[in-house]
C-alpha cells in the first residue's frame, strides 16, 4: 500500500539536508491559487554536484523508490549525484508519499529560471521557493497534457484576476 501523502514531511527532509529547488506543478499552483487539489510534490532541484549530492542524501533518508504502475510501494534503486543527473526526470514514491523530480520542466531550462521569478513561501516554519503561476503556466501548456489541458483555463483566469495586465 503506497504511503499517504505527507508534503510537509517530504519538504522537511529536502530542507533538512540543504537541497537547493523551486516547488512546481500542481502544488505551486494551488499555493498560487489554484482551485486543483493535487496528489503529489514536484520539484526542480538546482542542477550542481554538490545539490544532487544533498539531493541523494535526502532520496535515502525518505526511503524514495521508483514509482511503478503495478507495484504501489514502488521499485528499489540505488543513486548517487551522477546517476540523478543522469535522467532529465524522477519519478518516486517516498516514505512520506510521492515525489517527482524534473530538472528542466517542459518550457523552462530548469532551476535558474524557475528560481528568477519564485517567491519564497512559509511552509511550517520553512522557507519554500516556488514557481511563479507564470511560470507555471509557460510549463504546463509547453507539456500540452490532457490534464494540463484541463487545468489552464483557470490557471489563466487566477493570473490575469490577479494582474489584469499579465494574461499568462
Amino acid at each position: 500500500m503506497p504511503p499517504e501523502q505527507n508534503f510537509e514531511g517530504i519538504f522537511a527532509v529536502l530542507h533538512g539536508r540543504g537541497v537547493r529547488f523551486v516547488l512546481i506543478g500542481g502544488l505551486a499552483a494551488v499555493i498560487n491559487g489554484s482551485p486543483f487539489a493535487t496528489e503529489d510534490v514536484d520539484v526542480t532541484p538546482e542542477h550542481t554536484e554538490a545539490n544532487l549530492t544533498r539531493l541523494s542524501a535526502a532520496l535515502t533518508e525518505l526511503e524514495a523508490r521508483i514509482a511503478a504502475r503495478d507495484v504501489p510501494e514502488g521499485l528499489p534503486f540505488s543513486h548517487n549525484a551522477a546517476s540523478l543527473a543522469g535522467s532529465a526526470v524522477w519519478n518516486l514514491v517516498t516514505k512520506f508519499g510521492h515525489l517527482d523530480i524534473a530538472f528542466a520542466p517542459d518550457g523552462t531550462t530548469g532551476f535558474d529560471d524557475l528560481r528568477r521569478d519564485a517567491m519564497n513561501v512559509d511552509i511550517a516554519g520553512m522557507q519554500i521557493a516556488v514557481a511563479s503561476l507564470a511560470d507555471i503556466i509557460r510549463s504546463k501548456q509547453a507539456a500540452n497534457r490532457p490534464k494540463d489541458q484541463r487545468v489552464l483555463p483557470t490557471l489563466r483566469e487566477v493570473l490575469a484576476a490577479r494582474n489584469p495586465r499579465n494574461k499568462g
